[in-house]
């Protein structure tokens, strides 16, 4: 039986390891066998394979960066919300 992997192990599976497993399973290899050895459900192949499945790597990278670049900056938009909303609150109150 295969260890499960760690999210992080996940993570490196599908930046490069997503195109070979594509290639195997193009390649004849049952889906289910397949999943088995690399340590993956079936549900999380078919998810990578429609979102990478026409990308080359270089293009995935490109993605995960822009996605993180994306999570920081509403990480940001909503800081600067809080940061508004609490001055908006202070300056409404009559002393």
């Amino acid at each position: 039986m295969v260890p499960r992997r760690t999210a992080h192990e996940r993570e490196t599976v599908h930046r490069g390891e997503d195109r070979c497993h594509s290639e195997e399973a193009n390649a004849g290899t049952p889906t289910k066998d397949l999943c088995r050895r690399h340590g993956i459900c079936e549900g999380t192949f078919y998810r990578w394979k429609a979102k990478y499945a026409d990308m080359e790597i270089s293009d995935v990278r490109r993605l995960k960066t822009l996605e993180a670049e994306n999570t920081r900056l509403k990480r940001i938009v909503a800081d600067q919300a809080l940061d508004i909303d609490g001055l908006r609150h202070a300056l409404s109150k009559k002393y």
